[in-house]
């Protein structure tokens, strides 16, 4: 018998995780307060189902049989009973945070994993006060999870590591890649990541060095090229003759110059806002951001695809 994930909240992240979670085998009960959000939920489902089976991203199931494992439940109380795992994907509001997690660690049994799949809120500020806090954690994706697998597995200061190595192993287990941080940090680890390189981008826009597109295809035409089967460690390890010692000795002092003036970030805001996002309409309008986003999405399927071929043919 398949395992029971219960999804809380329907929207964007909570019908990505549904998919990710079905085509891994489990049983999944999809909740959300608004009845109508789940109807047109399962709706969307079924096309980007249809979709993925026909680019062969289902692992060999069709997309009917991974569907069928995706079923509405009427409560939360009903969505959680018998689950081995709860994601919860309500609003990034601390608030309503404590709420479903009080919800959810009175409603489902004793070792049930609760889960969260906030980007930003720390599992320890809404988690401390629940008699079950020891079995809480986030688990952050990149969304959509069922194209991306990285997942940042985030524990609380009081998760119990057998929490943590439960969660790693499941979502390994349905395709995932768990990044297990060894302790909560403002930002976990993508965002920090992330957020260091859009500082550097809005500087470099901030003080006339490039444009919004140049800095753009410096990344997706360049290091990007590398990150996608790369991270950091290893690209430096392979672009020195004797590795990474190597690389730092030949390369360091020039780093350690640059972040001189890198320390303090510019403000997105004003008047380098105007003139990013005026330059980012000038190559995309705003009425065509969600057909640029369909693109996206089709474009990171052939991606995962031409990977997935890679690793076999060519070896992780």
């Amino acid at each position: 018998m398949s395992e029971k994930i219960a999804i809380i909240g329907s929207g964007l992240i909570g019908r990505a995780w549904a998919i990710s979670f079905a085509r891994g085998g489990c049983s999944v009960s999809l909740f959300d307060a608004s009845h109508d959000a789940v109807g047109s939920a399962l709706e969307t489902i079924a096309t980007l189902l249809s979709e993925l089976e026909a680019r062969g991203m289902l692992m060999g199931q069709s997309s009917a049989d991974v569907r069928a494992r995706i079923r509405a439940a009427a409560s939360l109380e009903a969505a959680v009973e018998e689950a081995v795992h709860v994601q919860e994907n309500t609003p990034e509001d601390l608030e309503v945070k404590r709420q479903v997690f009080g919800a959810l660690d009175a409603a489902a049994g004793r070792e049930t994993v609760l889960a969260s799949s906030t980007s930003a809120i720390l599992p320890s500020s809404f988690t401390a006060a629940l008699a079950g806090k020891g079995r809480c954690l986030v688990a952050h994706p990149i969304n959509p999870p069922y194209l991306v697998p990285a997942v940042e597995i985030v524990p609380a200061p009081w998760t119990e590591p057998a929490v943590v190595e439960r969660t790693r192993q499941r979502l390994a287990g349905i395709g995932q890649a768990p990044i297990v941080m060894r302790r909560e940090l403002d930002g976990f680890i993508m965002n920090r990541l992330q957020g260091a390189l859009l500082h550097e981008a809005f500087r470099l826009v901030a003080e006339g060095y490039a444009s919004t597109e140049d800095v753009d295809i410096g990344i997706c035409q360049g290091i990007g090229l590398r990150w996608a089967f790369m991270g950091p460690f290893e690209t430096i390890d392979l672009n020195a003759p004797g590795g990474v010692r190597d690389y730092v000795e030949r390369y360091e002092r020039l780093y350690q110059t640059l972040s001189r003036s890198q320390k303090e970030p510019v403000a997105w805001r004003g008047e380098l806002l105007d003139r990013v996002e005026a330059e980012r309409r000038r190559r995309l309008p705003a009425a065509d951001l969600a057909q640029r986003q369909t693109w996206r999405d089709r474009r990171l399927m052939a991606l995962a695809t031409h990977l997935a071929d890679a690793t076999r043919n060519i070896g992780k």
